[in-house]
């Protein structure tokens, strides 16, 4: 066998290995529900930001850390901790999917990603 055989298949072989691992490490969309069956998998979850609940971010002790309260889309609300610091406008955002997993009582987040309301509405600039 010649030696750019060997080569092509080592590369073949690192490319079926890339693939099986990036597959593995995908995550599906959820609600909480189905985040607590299943711990040890990682979900996007979305869902609304709870007002009424506090929201707790003190750069000062740890500005990677930011904790508040989401309701999922079935109505189930629960704590969530980011492990990032607090999005600017989180307040105003429409929609919020995290990315992430529960742990214990809490669901921690790694990534966040946030809808936020149109400047435009049906072609009409808002007023605020």
């Amino acid at each position: 066998m010649k030696k750019l055989h060997i080569v092509g298949i080592v590369v073949i072989a690192v490319a079926i290995g890339v693939i099986f691992v990036s597959l593995k490490n995908t995550s599906t969309y959820a609600d909480f529900t189905e985040a607590i069956s299943n711990p040890e998998k990682e979900y996007h979850v979305v869902g609304k930001l709870d007002k009424n609940q506090p929201q707790i971010y003190d750069p000062k002790i740890n500005a990677d850390q930011f904790t508040f309260t989401l309701i999922d889309n079935k109505g189930i609300s629960k704590q969530v901790v980011l492990h990032k610091s607090k999005p600017q406008d989180f307040e105003k955002s429409e929609q919020i999917v995290l990315i992430g997993k529960i742990e214990g009582n809490e669901f921690h987040a790694n990534d966040i990603l946030m809808k936020c309301p149109s400047k435009y509405n049906n072609g009409q600039p808002q007023i605020n």
